[in-house]
């Protein structure tokens, strides 16, 4: 069952300059540095890495439909496990 769990794509490990390349789209409600610039719309800045992974992954999963999911829907779905995990790791290291 170990090998099961660090197989798992939840465990991916995120390459935080690759995540800073891919946050562009991010910025435009959640800012260029992390801090959100519209309100309502969580900052991600220092954000746990494997809940910032876990949540976009909820969104893509269509498990998360509160408030603006449909928005964070339809972003994460363009996205790849590695390019949540490289973009986890961005905000997280964000200080």
């Amino acid at each position: 069952m170990m090998g099961t769990l660090f197989s798992s794509p939840l465990l991916a490990a995120g390459d935080a300059v690759a995540g800073k390349a891919k946050s562009a789209i991010c910025a435009t409600c959640h800012g260029a540095d992390g801090i959100a610039v519209i309100p309502g719309y969580p900052s991600l800045k220092g954000q746990n890495e494997q809940y910032l992974i876990s949540s976009m992954k909820a969104y893509k999963n269509k498990q998360r439909t509160g408030g603006l999911a449909v928005v964070m829907q339809a972003q994460s779905m363009m996205l790849s496990d590695q390019d949540i995990a490289d973009l986890a790791a961005y905000y997280a290291n964000l200080k």
